[in-house]
């Protein structure tokens, strides 16, 4: 395996590291960097529990080199928060009782928080297409369009 120094810039901390040229992203976040909230569920692009932001865009971190990274901006779930204190989707999504297993909550999230800065104020319809890369077995749904509509709503005030 050939491996590669790069530096990766997560959650605006720069972490040089020395990577196999072969490693998905996921596995460079949770394993060399430490960082566990992105999870790898099916690790082919079908859950989205991987999805972080690179760049501002939602990307399914399963199938991105993390070579591919270097010179991005990488968004995770530990990201979202200001030290302790929860980001508006966090929060809302706990009040709204839209976590229960909680494996693809941190993918909900990253979904959301990319459509909330695309669409300061989504429809349901655009939530639900928002939200489509990320599949949940435990809630069904609505509590979770119910967090991010209400997220929306905070956010414009």
């Amino acid at each position: 395996m050939n491996h590669t120094n790069v530096t990766l810039r997560v959650n605006e901390v720069d972490y040089p590291i020395s990577i196999s040229t072969e490693r998905n992203l996921s596995g460079v976040l949770r394993e060399t960097i430490g960082l566990t909230g992105t999870k790898e569920g099916c690790d082919d692009c079908e859950c989205g529990a991987c999805m972080v932001l690179l760049d501002g865009q939602p990307i399914n971190s399963c199938s991105y080199l993390a070579v591919q990274a270097e010179g991005c901006a990488i968004t995770t779930v530990e990201g979202l928060a200001d030290g302790d204190e929860l980001h508006a989707l966090q929060r809302n999504i706990l009040e709204a009782g839209g976590v229960q297993c909680g494996f693809c909550t941190p993918g909900m999230l990253m979904s959301a928080r990319a459509l909330l800065d695309r669409t300061p104020d989504p429809t349901d319809e655009e939530i639900r297409i928002g939200l489509s890369g990320n599949l949940c077995r435990c809630t069904g749904y609505a509590r979770i369009i119910d967090a991010v509509r209400t997220t929306a709503v905070e956010l414009s005030n």
